[in-house]
């Protein structure tokens, strides 16, 4: 979901961009964060492997399961299968979400709650990786020779902090200029990882065997719970393989394939080979001389000392490109969450005038920056904070393999033996890793279970609450037709010009007009009832997006419909769905009438107290609808009642 580019990429957009730079761009953004693994997951992994030093079966078996988790959990899941579960060319939990919608009829119950928690899994995501991923880089600065040790683990943090606040800092100003850079410099980062590697399984040609599974197999039985927190730790080399689909809509289904096949999984298995072969020769080295081997940062340790300040940089620049594209993929999470009703409306920036991708959303980075500062505080180094990333990215896939399950049987019309038989497999995977890091919930995994049980709150509350609004708006209300009688009987003052209420309610008569004409004693010219809906599919072509249907000489009901991934502006889709013939809408002597209805808690009716509290908060710190759909401030009338909630 990390909107540094943007637009479905079909096969008029392939002529537009040639293969290579779409390529190019999806290793600079799509993986970013699984390409900085290698900076920290053996190590984590080895350190937990035992605890009177390392062994030869831990360094076979973890290198075993680190392979095999890119060969299962990435190459097969997502890259051959769920790349294939597109909505019209986007990927992600809430595009997966609105697949299964569409399976089933409508957002029900479960299928809603998945994407619910899927979503709020991606925000204890989106602090953890900026925050992880930066400070390894940074204590590959211990590793310099001469100088590491003076390097104190505050100079460390203090550094860490610098880099992400200047990070959160320059996002307003968007990332299209940059991200040029993204692809060019991640391209060099998988060569240099690739060849580190490449240049250190001489050490030990013997590794090499690793790639036998028997090895993961034996390590996982011989080792019981150990075993199974290593597990955890390995998880590490897989995360950001969300990705992967969240970003499909930017760059393709083949450039995504082609990055990872050519490029990506190679470098990071001879890497983590290397780094195997590195920790064997270092483990005989320790035999020799009698004394158990512990774990060091083998990544940065294989690097020639002349090259290791280059390294230590080019890692920095990987994992703020890492940390970038983790959070273009909050605000694009929560552009879309907004659009389909899963959360408060926000501002939102566009960055970009020629990308509706290029999106800032300024309650989102200065939240997304607490976070980010607290954790390095409270870990202060990236092995404290290892434990508390597996959890956040094995639940999101989790969600994403059970939705993938409804799109299949529901929307394919797969067979439930065929979709089982299928889903079943990677469920298993999902669960086994889910597993393994709850064992590590008490270390630090509790971070992004309280982010995404706090969002899960939110989205919950605000679901429910705005049901309870609408059924409240629409109490008794009257249709057009029956206000259109009404008024006959009793025509009420004219004046010139068009009006537009906006209504969530396109066949009721919406509360602003009874208040217009209770309070103001007047009617327009021309009355249009607006409706502004979300369809569950990422953009609606500007031709499909407006229905006009004239009720009678005074009132026409106009419903606009947005892709989740669109940016509504309705002045301009309003003129544009105005039916040829017809006078043109003038935007001076337009006016739109707003729904501005004040909420009072009640502890007899709607939500429980402790709710209503809530989303009088959210509602009152939602970002004003007239400013969201780009309408004019001086064009706007705001009329409301008080509700009871």
């Amino acid at each position: 979901m990390h909107d540094t580019h943007s637009g479905s990429v079909d096969s008029q957009d392939i002529h537009k961009h040639s293969l290579a730079a779409l390529t190019i761009g999806a290793i600079g953004v799509v993986f970013g964060d699984i390409g900085t693994s290698p900076l920290y997951a053996f190590r984590e992994a080895l350190h937990h492997s035992s605890t009177s030093g390392i062994q030869e079966a831990a360094i076979f078996g973890v290198l075993s399961l680190a392979l095999w988790s890119l060969i299962l959990v990435v190459t097969v899941k997502y890259v051959i299968f769920l790349m294939r579960a597109d909505n019209d060319g986007e990927g992600g939990v809430l595009a997966l979400l609105a697949l299964a919608g569409r399976g089933i009829g409508g957002r029900k119950g479960a299928v809603l709650a998945l994407g619910a928690v899927g979503a709020a899994l991606f925000y204890g995501d989106a602090i953890i990786t900026p925050a992880l991923s930066v400070l390894s880089a940074v204590e590959g600065t211990k590793t310099i020779p001469g100088i590491g040790e003076n390097i104190s683990e505050q100079v460390i943090i203090n550094i860490t902090l610098v880099i992400l606040i200047a990070l959160f800092a320059i996002q307003f100003r968007g990332t299209a200029a940059v991200s040029k850079l993204f692809g060019p410099i991640c391209v060099v980062w998988f060569l240099a990882i690739g060849g580190l590697g490449a240049m250190h399984i001489s050490d030990y040609p013997s590794i090499l065997g690793a790639l036998s599974p028997h090895h993961a197999v034996s390590f996982l039985t011989s080792n019981g719970m150990i075993g199974l927190i290593v597990l955890g730790s390995v998880f590490l080399t897989v995360t950001g393989a969300e990705a992967l689909t969240a970003d499909m809509g930017h760059f393709g289904r083949f450039p995504i394939r082609l990055a990872w096949f050519a490029l990506v999984f190679p470098a990071l298995a001879l890497n983590y080979f290397g780094q195997g072969a590195f920790a064997m020769a270092a483990l005989r080295e320790a035999q020799a001389a009698g004394i158990a081997l512990e774990t060091r940062d083998w990544f940065f340790l294989m690097s020639p000392e002349f090259l290791r300040v280059p390294l230590i940089i080019l890692a920095g620049l990987a994992t703020i490109i890492a940390s970038q594209a983790v959070i273009t993929g909050a605000y694009s999470l929560t552009q879309q969450a907004i659009q389909l009703g899963l959360l408060p409306r926000m501002k939102i920036v566009q960055t970009s005038p020629g990308s509706s991708g290029q999106i800032y959303i300024p309650a989102i980075n200065w939240m997304l920056l607490l976070g980010v500062w607290l954790l390095v505080v409270q870990f202060r180094n990236s092995s404290s904070m290892a434990s508390a990333y597996g959890i956040a990215v094995t639940g999101t896939m989790v969600v994403t393999t059970c939705l993938a399950f409804v799109v299949v049987h529901k929307l394919w019309k797969w067979s439930l033996a065929k979709s089982l038989l299928v889903i079943v497999p990677f469920l298993t995977i999902d669960f086994i890793f889910f597993g393994a890091n709850i064992l590590r919930v008490v270390d630090g995994g509790w971070v992004p279970l309280a982010v995404g049980a706090f969002i899960c709150l939110i989205i919950w509350i605000w679901v429910r609450g705005k049901r309870v609004i609408d059924e409240k708006e629409n109490e008794g209300t009257m249709t057009l037709a029956e206000l259109a009688a009404t008024l006959a009987k009793r025509p009420p003052s004219r004046v010139d010009g068009t009006a537009v209420y906006l209504s969530a309610n396109p066949d009721g008569v919406p509360g602003t007009i009874l208040h217009n004409l209770k309070h103001n004693r007047v009617l327009h010219a021309r009355n249009l009832v607006l409706t502004v809906r979300t369809s569950g599919v990422p953009h609606v072509p500007a031709d499909q997006r407006a229905e006009y249907t004239i009720v009678n000489e005074d009132f026409a009901r106009v419903i606009l419909r947005y892709g989740f991934m669109d940016t509504p502006d309705v002045p301009n889709d309003l003129a544009a769905a105005i039916p040829k013939g017809m006078d043109k809408l003038n935007p001076m002597t337009t006016s739109y009438f707003v729904g501005r209805n004040v909420l009072s808690a009640s502890k007899d009716e709607g939500l429980p107290i402790w709710q209503d509290m809530i989303l009088i908060f959210l509602q009152r710190n939602a970002y004003n609808p007239a400013e969201f759909f780009q309408i004019p401030s001086n064009r706007i009338v705001a009329l409301g009642a008080q509700l009871v909630v």
